[in-house]
């Protein structure tokens, strides 16, 4: 079976855990990563998996797209960025998971809605939030048995897990 190749857009602290997750993905290979400072730790490790790197932003992956038969693209930089990384990316059919707030896309809660999204085409999706992935397929169980009226989240992040995107999505 081959495997649907895809770029990560965004070294940081999120990008970089996709890229490992993706890694050992039975389905999905992760064949670029794309960043801005070349001197980025998660570009460096990118390369040592044995990915493409560029550090010229969503520019300098547009020329190698067709090339490389990238056919989906995780976002995972800033919600200010991804409109513009998205319609770059979507002219080339490419499909864009948007890990950002930018809410360009509908949004997708695997758990309870991957389905609807599924064959309809949709080229911008839109993860939610960490926070929302988290608790809306407890509210989605519990309404099944139970009206929910309201539900609420308090959680607390690790200084040392949030890096300079969280920190401004935040």
């Amino acid at each position: 079976m081959n495997k649907i190749k895809c770029a990560l857009i965004g070294p940081g602290n999120i990008g970089t855990d996709l890229l490992y997750k993706l890694k050992r993905s039975a389905v999905l290979e992760p064949v670029w990563m794309v960043g801005i400072d070349a001197a980025s730790e998660g570009l460096a490790r990118a390369r040592e998996l044995g990915l493409k790197t560029t550090s010229d932003g969503v520019d300098g992956l547009l020329a190698h797209v067709r090339a490389d038969g990238v056919q989906i693209a995780f976002d995972a930089t800033s919600a200010y960025v991804h409109a513009e990384n998205s319609r770059k990316l979507n002219e080339l059919g490419v499909l864009m998971i948007d890990l950002t707030p930018a809410a360009i896309g509908p949004f997708c809660v695997p758990p309870v809605n991957l389905a609807e999204h599924v064959g309809r085409g949709e080229m911008n999706v839109n993860m939610v939030t960490c926070g929302g992935q988290a608790t809306i397929p407890m509210v989605a169980a519990v309404s099944r048995v139970q009206p929910v009226a309201y539900g609420e989240i308090v959680a607390t992040v690790s200084s040392k897990s949030a890096g300079p995107g969280t920190r401004k999505n935040i």
